[in-house]
């Protein structure tokens, strides 16, 4: 299956999935237990030998962009009146079928490599070695000493939560490039954003990706538009003022002609989608966000002055109550949530991740079954099984 799995993606830019759980670039193991989740939404497993016809099918035929679940596939197919497979799945997949074109191939920058810049180039050189369409071309940074780019690269090589870099790093001190599996990222040592000329390394049309938080309203991030090569500027924290916020799965629509956008933080991310869904079936009419937060790098280690009222005490010892602007966020996502939400976090001594707990007041009366029934299968039968899990 995996040589299957792997064609599809890279020659048709189709994902394959089983109930939401995505099989690209996963291992064996992990396609045997995502086969297995499927008892949790069916009561019983999906047997290999369910999904592996219509694989062998998929890659036949002439598909474009899309995103496919092979246990819907499986399931619709084993009680459907068609009894031909590949007129069924002609028929499920009409609307892909005879779109494929080769991804236009597009330049993005990093302007910043903290922890959200590095594992953005993580995933960015994995995503251009499976089926190209974005090409990280250069990471832009402050200068600090000799061996900066040394530093740089080993803290890309290894992270102490998300582990080893998937491949080979080297670097070129003379032209300063790190080279990650293949592909030269340009290091470029500038303080400011405006004055780079990015086509001075054939970069152009690029998308620069500013991860570093200093600039976060229209002002300050039109100055990446100001240098040369720079098409669109994409921030990693909730943007202020009329920036819009783009949930993907939500808002998307909302990108169009925009050059300066925000894709929000994790936490309105995370909440959002469960939002939308449960506000379009029950209606909320006011709640509260409370987030859980793993500790991040603003905090003190030790006990110091910080300019945030409880943010000096010690981050791996102290759970530290705190605002977030998640609440606030989602109403530029989903504009109908408007004053409806408030929202407070709790810093904990974990290096990562966060849960976010809602707290609801609906318009219509539910039972905990009720919403548990409706929240699994939106998370499996719907646009946002990509962005909901049910577990």
């Amino acid at each position: 299956m995996l040589p299957l799995i792997s064609r599809l993606h890279r020659e048709h830019n189709a994902v394959t999935s089983v109930y939401g759980r995505l099989l690209v670039g996963v291992t064996d193991i992990e396609i045997i237990k995502a086969h297995r989740y499927a008892r949790r939404i069916d009561e019983k497993e999906l047997a290999l030998d369910e999904t592996l016809p219509i694989l062998r099918e998929l890659v036949e035929m002439d598909l474009g962009t899309a995103s496919i679940d092979l246990g819907r596939l499986a399931k619709e197919f084993k009680y459907s009146d068609e009894k031909d497979l590949r007129a069924f799945l002609d028929a499920q997949l009409a609307d892909v079928i005879g779109t494929s074109s080769e991804l236009d191939a597009r330049d993005v920058v990093l302007y910043g490599f903290g922890r959200i810049g590095r594992l953005l180039a993580r995933i960015l050189i994995a995503r251009e070695a499976m089926y190209g369409g974005v090409r990280l071309r250069a990471v832009v940074v402050r200068k600090k000493g000799d061996i900066d780019i040394i530093k740089r690269a080993s803290l890309l090589r290894r992270d102490s939560v998300h582990g080893a870099f998937n491949g080979t790093i080297t670097v070129d001190e003379e032209k300063e490039i790190i080279w990650a599996n293949g592909t030269p990222i340009q290091m470029i040592y500038a303080n400011d954003p405006a004055e780079i000329d990015y086509t001075a390394y054939g970069i152009n049309n690029a998308i620069v990706v500013d991860n570093t938080g200093v600039w976060r309203d229209r002002e300050g991030l039109s100055q990446h538009l100001q240098a040369k090569g720079v098409d669109r500027v994409l921030l990693t924290a909730p943007g202020k003022g009329d920036i819009p916020n783009i949930v993907y799965g939500i808002n998307e629509d909302m990108i169009g002609d925009e050059r300066i956008l925000s894709a929000a933080s994790c936490t309105t991310n995370g909440i959002t989608p469960v939002l939308k869904v449960i506000n379009d079936r029950y209606g909320v009419k006011h709640g509260h966000v409370e987030t859980v937060h793993a500790y991040t790098n603003d905090q003190n280690l030790a006990d110091n002055f910080h300019k945030g009222d409880r943010r000096g005490r010690a981050a791996g010892l102290n759970m530290v109550l705190t605002e977030t602007g998640a609440a606030k966020a989602v109403s530029k996502a989903l504009p109908e949530f408007e004053g409806k939400l408030t929202g407070n976090a709790i810093r904990v001594p974990t290096p990562d991740v966060s849960m976010a707990v809602l707290n609801l007041d609906l318009e219509k009366d539910v039972e905990k079954d009720e919403v548990n029934t409706f929240l699994r299968r939106v998370s499996t039968h719907s646009n946002l099984r990509q962005q909901l899990d049910y577990i």
